[in-house]
C-alpha cells in the first residue's frame, strides 16, 4: 500500500510540473503578444510574392527605427493600414528608372530578389525622381511593384516614421521568420 501511494504522489508531482509548465509559457506568451507585439494580416496582392492576402504575420514595435529590407506596417488615422517594405531612409537618396525597372538608393542599384517583378509602374502624381528621403521619413514600396499603391503615388508619398506601427518579425501563415 504504501508503495502504491508513493506511485501516486510521484505521479501528481509530474503531473503538477507538466500543468505548471504549460501554464508558464501559456502567461509568457500572453505578456509578450500583449507588450510587445501584435498580429497584423496582409490585405491586398501588393507584397506578392513574399507576402500574399489574408497572410497573418507577428509584428513588433520595438525599435526606433527602420532599415532597408525591414517589411512594415503603415497606418494613417482615418486609412486602411498598408505593409509594405523599406527602400530609403532620411538621407538616403533613391531614384528610380521606370523603362529598365531598376531602383537605385545613393546611386547604387538595389539587389531586390524579393520582388514580382522589375519597377516599371510609375504614377503622374507621384514625387519626382531622383528624391532625397527627409530624416524621420520613409521611402516604402510593395514587392508586386507593378501592383502596389505605395511611395510612387502622391496618394501615399513618403511615409513619416510616426505611422509605422510595427516591423514583421514573423510570417506566422508560413512560420518563416523575416
Amino acid at each position: 500500500m504504501k508503495e502504491r501511494t508513493e506511485e501516486m504522489v510521484k505521479r501528481a508531482e509530474s503531473t503538477y510540473d507538466i500543468v505548471g509548465s504549460v501554464i508558464s509559457a501559456v502567461v509568457f506568451v500572453a505578456v509578450i503578444l500583449t507588450f510587445f507585439c501584435r498580429i497584423a494580416v496582409v490585405r491586398g496582392d501588393s507584397m506578392n510574392p513574399t507576402l500574399t492576402n489574408n497572410d497573418r504575420m507577428i509584428i513588433t514595435d520595438a525599435v526606433s527605427s527602420y532599415k532597408y529590407g525591414d517589411i512594415v506596417v503603415i497606418h494613417r488615422e482615418g486609412q486602411e493600414s498598408l505593409v509594405k517594405r523599406v527602400i530609403a531612409t532620411g538621407g538616403d537618396t533613391i531614384d528610380i528608372d521606370f523603362e529598365n525597372g531598376v531602383v537605385y538608393v545613393n546611386d547604387v542599384e538595389l539587389a531586390e530578389s524579393y520582388i514580382a517583378e522589375p519597377t516599371h509602374l510609375s504614377f503622374t502624381d507621384g514625387p519626382k525622381f531622383p528624391l532625397t528621403v527627409p530624416d524621420g521619413y520613409y521611402f516604402c514600396m510593395g514587392d508586386n511593384r507593378n501592383n502596389s499603391l505605395d511611395s510612387r503615388s502622391g496618394a501615399v508619398g513618403l511615409i513619416d516614421g510616426q505611422y509605422i506601427i510595427g516591423r514583421m518579425v514573423i510570417d506566422i501563415s508560413n512560420t518563416e521568420a523575416k
